[in-house]
């Protein structure tokens, strides 16, 4: 292990991301991105990522070049095509345009379609907490988990997030997916060479296991049982149904080498506080439920410990181990 600060692996990121061909843009957000998950405790979704983007760049499953734009916009709703590069700039449009038509209309829906695996879902909304307003991400993924009764991998883990910002104090920022846990932790399980625990995932025939290489094969364990499953598939729908994007049985797994270019999709829904009740009333009912929470020594208010962790890593940098740090080195030039 050694010790870098994150201006330094940002810097790292960037760079290896556009010699396997990315574009400056598309470089630029992911690799903010992963350090920011990596900086939060999210390990998942964090450097370890890194080489999975680089492949799939280099073998075309994602595209380097591709530039998101607009094709469809009414009112407080828009469509972003990613044109099947990797998700951040695209996700980044969709919600800069939320944020802008909230205002306007005081609430908006920004759909992303053809796109990529779009990391840690809190990323995408913590610009629209820092503008007092209320925030919530969806996104598909490859299939993972099967519906309730059935046998066969059909919905992603489905990762949901939701902002909601205060007068004083960092936002509220909530983010989970709906396996029992997120499917990149079996990734770096596989990597370390570490067991998991029972009730994470299945393996190919159904069976429970503690092997992260077999449940990568098999299936993730909804959260909650059925009510999980049932939230996948709203979550399916939404960011299918909506933008025309593949349903997470239609794409290739984000964890092989060769496969198709996922085409899978995001939403994001942005509320003015201020087009309802009023700022003040949203302020004051979010710091009486907080207080009502914090009552009790025990509650810990979702975000806060990844906020601390993320402020400790700016003035401390982070350990990385050295296989990570060997594949910034390891990346070529598309071609």
């Amino acid at each position: 292990m050694s010790r870098h600060g994150l201006d330094e692996l940002t810097a790292l990121a960037r760079a290896a991301l556009l010699r396997a061909g990315a574009s400056k843009a598309m470089a630029d957000a992911t690799a903010r991105a992963v350090v920011w998950a990596e900086a939060r405790g999210l390990a998942s979704h964090g450097l370890s990522r890194l080489p999975q983007y680089i492949t799939h760049l280099n073998n075309g499953r994602a595209v380097g070049s591709a530039t998101p734009r607009i094709v469809r916009e009414k009112g407080g709703a828009v469509l972003v095509d990613a044109g099947c590069g990797l998700a951040f700039a695209a996700c980044a449009l969709a919600v800069d345009e939320a944020i802008a038509r909230a205002k306007a209309n005081g609430v908006a829906f920004a759909g992303v379609t053809n796109s990529h695996h779009f990391g840690a879902a809190a990323w995408h909304i913590e610009p629209v907490g820092a503008q007092g307003l209320v925030g919530l991400a969806f996104g598909n993924s490859p299939s993972a988990m099967p519906a309730w009764g059935g046998t066969r991998a059909l919905f992603g883990t489905n990762p949901i997030a939701a902002v909601f910002p205060r007068r004083r104090g960092p936002p509220l920022s909530i983010d989970l997916s709906l396996s029992e846990v997120a499917r990149g932790k079996l990734m770096v399980a596989a990597q370390e060479g570490k067991p998991i625990p029972l009730g994470w995932a299945l393996d190919k025939r159904g069976n429970p296991t503690t092997d992260p290489k077999a449940g990568l094969e098999g299936s993730m364990l909804p959260a909650g049982g059925v009510k999980g499953a049932m939230l996948a598939l709203m979550v399916e729908l939404l960011v299918t149904a909506l933008t025309g994007a593949r349903m997470g049985f239609e794409a290739s797994s984000f964890f092989v080498d060769d496969g198709d270019k996922p085409r899978i999709g995001q939403a994001f829904l942005v509320i003015d506080p201020g087009a309802l009740a009023g700022s003040e009333i949203y302020n004051a009912r979010i710091e009486t439920l907080l207080s009502a929470m914090l009552q009790d020594e025990n509650v810990r208010l979702p975000g806060y410990r990844r906020h601390d962790l993320a402020h400790r890593a700016a003035q401390q940098g982070l350990e990385v181990s050295e296989v990570i740090m060997q594949e910034f080195g390891k990346t070529t030039s598309k071609g």
